[in-house]
């Protein structure tokens, strides 16, 4: 007899119809609790029907449920059965982390009203708010490639004020670098942040403005690195010849810096050439970029860390981001995308980034679609549909739509429709879609 689909198939899917709350709202909740326990619906709920071992799941994602539902993960992935006496709990409280509790808030507050006041009191900004504006940036920047948008863009926006608040006053000149130095990089990652919400005119307006405080700090490095962003731009925006022309025309400040934008610049240019149809170039640009790493020589920008600097595991996902716009590259964009989705596979690294590991994944898919091979490019594809909304940010929406399109160019939509289906639910909530 066939089993009734409402039926729980464990204790866990019993505790989630009990508990009167959507899969939705309960992978909400686990972001709340601890972003590194960050599920995503889909998945919450292939755990619950028995479909996923709760065993192979991250230790926060195991410590989350356990906390949520007063049971360890062994108890909630038993079997359901009707006689056991698992107490229907209603709604759970949910269990706030260290620091997310209300009284925590209203100190953070405080904290952050005392330090905007120290800053702006002052008649000369001190080498200590410098420091501690420094201090401020540098967590932003390595923040921002491994938390989603929502989390980072109010602290961006207060740092962004209170450096232009103060470069609106007469500073010494060495103050003055140094605001417009931290005031460039805060300004680009607000760019950053307007092209992961998919507006490209705001993320360009910003842009020009960070160039802006690039020039008054005189700072090569961080003019490549903007030249970087705004190629990042225009490339996810679909002006493949703009792109290239940014790339190239950060490549004399990177040269004078000697940092790792050196790699940035010749690798943003490989992809936009190969989006280009310009086979021969991208592939003289993905070579370009991997011997520029001999004549690194780390600066300013690669000592801010985090999205400041171009490490190796985004050479090897931009490399095969070029080679998956190739016809007859499969083979390579496998090599390159296998290598990154492997560098991308610890996310406690300091150099992880779920953006960049979601693009590795979609490459990987793409030449597997390209092979034939249409469940290896499912598996490829599934962590990436498993992201929560709020990780559902520009550049991962344009790469698993491009996965689509191999499918439907390669003749094959018929036969991956499961696969085809996953990807329109998952480019139907972009994060600029959820409400702010």
């Amino acid at each position: 007899m066939a089993r009734d689909r409402r039926d729980p198939r464990t204790v866990l899917e019993h505790l989630i119809q009990q508990s009167d709350r959507t899969y939705e709202e309960l992978a909400d909740e686990f972001s709340r609790m601890d972003p590194r326990a960050a599920i995503s619906a889909r998945h919450l709920g292939r755990l619950a029907r028995g479909e996923r071992d709760l065993a192979s799941s991250t230790p926060a994602t195991r410590r989350a449920l356990q906390a949520m539902f007063g049971k360890t993960a062994d108890e909630l992935q038993r079997p359901w059965a009707p006689h056991q006496l698992t107490p229907a709990p209603g709604r759970q409280p949910v269990v706030e982390p260290f620091g997310a509790g209300p009284e925590r808030k209203l100190l953070a507050m405080a904290a952050q009203r005392a330090r905007h006041y120290a800053m702006l009191a002052a008649e000369a900004t001190s080498p200590a708010a410098i420091d501690q504006l420094t201090e401020d940036v540098q967590r932003l920047a390595l923040a921002y490639p491994q938390r989603p948008v929502s989390q980072i863009l109010p602290d961006l926006v207060e740092t962004q004020d209170t450096l232009f608040t103060l470069l609106e006053r007469r500073q010494q000149p060495a103050q003055s670098r140094d605001l417009h130095f931290l005031a460039g990089i805060t300004t680009g990652l607000l760019a950053k942040v307007s092209h992961d919400m998919a507006d490209p005119h705001s993320a360009m307006l910003q842009a020009r403005t960070a160039v802006l405080c690039a020039d008054q700090a005189g700072h090569p490095g961080l003019q490549a690195w903007l030249r970087g962003l705004q190629s990042l731009v225009a490339y996810w925006a679909g002006r493949y010849a703009e792109a290239v022309r940014y790339a190239e025309a950060g490549r004399e400040y990177a040269t004078q810096a000697g940092g790792t934008s050196a790699v940035w610049l010749p690798a943003s240019a490989a992809r936009a050439y190969a989006a280009l149809g310009n086979a021969e170039q991208a592939m003289v640009a993905i070579h370009e970029a991997e011997d520029a790493w001999s004549r690194v020589r780390p600066d300013e920008m690669d000592e801010m860390g985090g999205i400041c600097t171009f490490n190796q595991p985004r050479t090897l996902y931009y490399a095969s981001d070029a080679l998956a716009w190739l016809p007859g590259e499969a083979a390579t964009t496998e090599r390159y995308a296998l290598q990154a989705v492997q560098a991308y596979a610890d996310r406690y690294d300091p150099a992880w980034a779920f953006g960049d590991q979601a693009g590795s994944h979609t490459n990987l898919a793409i030449a597997r679609v390209a092979n034939g091979e249409l469940d290896a490019a499912a598996d490829a594809l599934e962590p990436v549909l498993d992201l929560p909304a709020d990780q559902r940010i520009n550049g991962i929406v344009h790469s698993v739509r491009r996965v689509h399109q191999a499918i439907t160019r390669a003749g094959h939509a018929n036969d991956a429709r499961g696969l085809i289906d996953g990807i329109e639910h998952f480019t139907h909530t972009p994060a600029n879609a959820l409400p702010r």
